[in-house]
């Protein structure tokens, strides 16, 4: 399987990724960078974390309009993964490629530290690796991750199994102290209905092997192997 880090003017998880790639899945990986157009033979294309642009406007709003993302859009209406982690997701949502937008935590204040997941749908590219209702460990580093949507995509969100990934305690329950930035039900993850497009705000690059802290990262981009090897299959 062949992943693509795109690079832009800010980023600064794109090393974090290309090595998560590389050293810990022994996948290929090349850098894009964000004034470049060609998305060709790559099977995942992965928007890194960081400050794209200097979060100037809103965070991942001028990244929308580069070059690449353009790009990316047809690269995701031909069946390709695009997963995009913290940063990334923003861009995401900011490009239209996912719906709904990611505000300023409620506190006001830039959280970074380690978070738990519950798994909400294991059945996705991005989490067959994982068990229903798992909790996983993982660490946050944002100003804005406080994800809000109108009640009508929260609705189609869970009609369709689009909520990957919802903040909770160790033990698995949602609640309002396990949320660290008042996203709309401790989402965390979500993906589009076609399932190929998937933001998180959590960072699983960081989490890929014991030497960093952790390893329930390294399931997500595991997922995303297997469900290429799946599809090469049929």
């Amino acid at each position: 399987m062949k992943f693509g880090v795109v690079v832009f003017p800010g980023s600064n998880c794109d090393y974090d990724s290309y090595r998560a790639v590389k050293d810990s899945l022994n996948q290929q990986v090349e850098f894009i960078w964000h004034g470049d157009e060609d998305t060709s033979g790559f099977d995942a294309i992965i928007l890194p974390g960081g400050f794209s642009y200097g979060d100037y406007l809103r965070a991942g709003a001028i990244a929308s309009f580069s070059r690449i993302i353009a790009s990316v859009k047809k690269f995701a209406e031909n069946g390709g993964f695009v997963m995009g982690i913290c940063n990334g997701f923003q861009v995401l949502t900011e490009s239209g490629l996912l719906p709904g937008t990611l505000m300023l935590n409620t506190n006001l204040r830039f959280i970074c530290r380690d978070i738990y997941l519950r798994t909400e749908n294991d059945s996705t590219a991005f989490s067959s690796e994982l068990s229903g209702g798992e909790v996983i460990r993982l660490p946050v580093a944002h100003n804005q991750g406080n994800y809000f949507c109108s009640d009508d995509v929260y609705h189609r969100l869970n009609d369709y199994g689009g909520i990957i990934f919802r903040y909770c305690t160790p033990g698995g329950k949602t609640t309002e102290d396990a949320n660290p930035n008042g996203s709309r039900d401790s989402i965390a993850g979500i993906m589009n209905e076609r399932g190929n497009v998937m933001g998180m705000m959590p960072h699983p690059e960081r989490y890929v092997e014991d030497l960093l802290g952790g390893t329930d990262g390294i399931k997500i981009f595991g997922s995303l192997v297997n469900a290429n090897t799946g599809r090469a299959d049929n």
